[in-house]
């Protein structure tokens, strides 16, 4: 199996050409557009093996999407076609204050998605499973898939003295080994991989209210979690990076993204149990995107043994290149 392993509904993505609104825009791209399956494209790009789980409609834009995934060197064997579902399709509608969402995905095929759909997941060799908030939105079936997965892998990481160790000497350097859960222990060697999640609440699948609980609940058990200090905020009420951490102490490791300002990496290893990394500044095209393109980064880091400063530039990187454009994923050669 992949190095990382990543779970959730993509759909195919219509989006202006150039950042536009949709209602005047002549031009449009369709491409892939899911936020799990955008980690999975970028931490390939950087030289990492990666399956994507899903369900697609057996449909035109369902093997759309399968080609695009297929074409980077994503693993889709996992992936089912289902004919009695369709493919989820979203829009991209930029605008002066921001780019508005159009999601056409109630009773998609990856709204069929359950615990099921693991079968054969994360075998040897497999480091890290990526999951978000967003799967957990879109049925009970999903939610159930999303809890499955925590159940079974979340917090099995090797313990090791000298992972903490690494971990600390490399928060200011960028060096030393990723740790697996709280002070100990490096990626998803030898005893299981980390589960990471990205709580990635979406107003338009539910409410704060109806989400809060269920995305505490499920970020308490994960063993990396990613979280905007604003979206915390509306959800949970936390007012700074600190406050998040204290709702949140059980991961070993917790992101805190507070958009163009930067980012804070909680752990426990570290001096002062924390390390903050600005944000790179640059003229933002279209933001939808950029915090996977951050997880991508930092995930990538935590597997290539870098320490906290590390992996915050990393994510740092890829968020820039993915803000300079309108697809959800930046290749490189699209720069």
């Amino acid at each position: 199996m992949a190095e990382v392993v990543a779970i959730g509904e993509t759909m195919a993505l219509v989006t202006p050409v150039r950042p536009e609104p949709l209602e005047t825009a002549e031009l449009f791209r369709v491409e892939a557009g899911g936020a799990e399956s955008t980690v999975a494209l970028y931490l390939r790009e950087l030289g990492h093996s990666t399956a994507w789980v899903s369900r697609l409609g057996d449909d035109p834009l369902g093997r759309r999407v399968l080609a695009a995934l297929e074409r980077h060197g994503v693993d889709t064997s996992r992936v089912t076609l289902d004919p009695g579902a369709p493919t989820g399709v979203y829009f991209k509608d930029p605008g002066p204050d921001g780019t508005a969402v159009h999601y056409y995905r109630a009773g998609s095929a990856a709204s069929r998605l359950s615990p099921a759909d693991l079968a054969g997941v994360a075998p040897d060799g497999t480091r890290v499973i990526h999951l978000s908030g967003i799967t957990a939105a879109l049925s009970d079936s999903c939610r159930a898939l999303v809890r499955e997965v925590l159940d079974r892998f979340a917090g099995r990481g090797p313990a090791g003295a000298a992972g903490a160790a690494g971990a600390a000497a490399g928060a200011t350097s960028g060096t030393g080994p990723a740790t697996a859960n709280r002070g100990t222990g490096e990626a998803g060697t030898g005893a299981g991989p980390l589960v990471s999640f990205d709580v990635n609440h979406r107003p338009g699948l539910w409410s704060a209210g109806t989400a809060a609980p269920v995305l505490l609940e499920l970020a308490r058990r994960a063993d990396v979690v990613f979280v905007g200090r604003d979206e915390a905020q509306t959800l949970w009420g936390t007012a700074t990076a600190e406050d998040v951490r204290a709702l949140l102490p059980e991961p070993a490791h917790l992101v805190v993204k507070d958009g163009a300002v930067g980012a804070t990496d909680f752990h426990d290893a570290l001096p002062g149990g924390a390390v903050f990394a600005a944000a790179h500044p640059i003229e933002v095209v279209e933001a939808v995107g950029a915090g996977d393109a951050f997880a991508a980064g930092y995930l990538a880091g935590l597997l290539d043994g870098e320490g906290s400063a590390g992996r915050l530039r990393l994510g740092h990187r890829l968020a820039a290149r993915s803000l300079a454009g309108t697809a959800d994923f930046v290749p490189t050669a699209d720069r």
